[in-house]
């Protein structure tokens, strides 16, 4: 009896290019993109991304901290939060302490776009990969959570916040790691540690 191997199962990437990328978000997910190459996704509008180092972001990945949809694009890390989360996170980043330290940790809200990941992780290398993919039809998080509900419910602290918070927390702590290398190298740090 021979053995047959069945054709590959058709992918985004097997087809005609951006065009079948771009439809496959905007079927499957129902996410507005940009259809040139490289197709990019539209944010503000389903959702907005955290961004961070990839060194911090992975560190976060290791927290119980819940996340949305996460990607890899070079040597960031993307979040992918609530629509309006962009326009958040400085008030957030002050109600929570750390506006007064530099940080990069930014977002990519309303008018923006992020290079599309290859739903099958396929791709060049450095190329945009999504560490934890969206489901199909899902946005990230059902609303923004409002500061004035933060203690309530038993003390639990909205999932924007408590992300928000790790995020920094992991930020900071890569920044201090860098100033501490360059140190002991004899160079100056990447960033000075003074508060901006």
């Amino acid at each position: 009896m021979a053995l047959t191997v069945p054709p590959p199962r058709s992918s985004p990437d097997a087809g005609p290019g951006p065009a079948a990328l771009a439809r496959w978000y905007e079927r499957k997910l129902g996410w507005a993109t940009e259809g040139r190459a490289p197709v990019r996704l539209l944010t503000g509008l389903r959702f907005d991304v955290l961004e961070l180092p990839a060194e911090a972001g992975h560190a976060l990945l290791r927290r119980p901290v819940r996340t949305g949809p996460v990607l890899l694009s070079g040597g960031r890390m993307g979040l992918l939060v609530a629509a309006g989360g962009a326009d958040e996170l400085p008030g957030l980043l002050d109600w929570l302490e750390w506006g007064p330290i530099a940080l990069d940790l930014t977002a990519v809200g309303a008018g923006g776009r992020i290079t599309a990941p290859s739903p099958r992780g396929a791709g060049s290398p450095g190329a945009a990969v999504w560490l934890r993919p969206p489901e199909p039809r899902h946005t990230p998080g059902p609303a923004l959570p409002a500061l004035a509900d933060f203690g309530s419910s038993g003390g639990d602290a909205p999932d924007l916040v408590r992300l928000v918070d790790a995020a920094a927390t992991e930020c900071h702590r890569v920044r201090l790691s860098r100033a501490r290398a360059g140190l002991r190298n004899g160079s100056p740090a990447d960033q000075p540690l003074a508060f901006s």
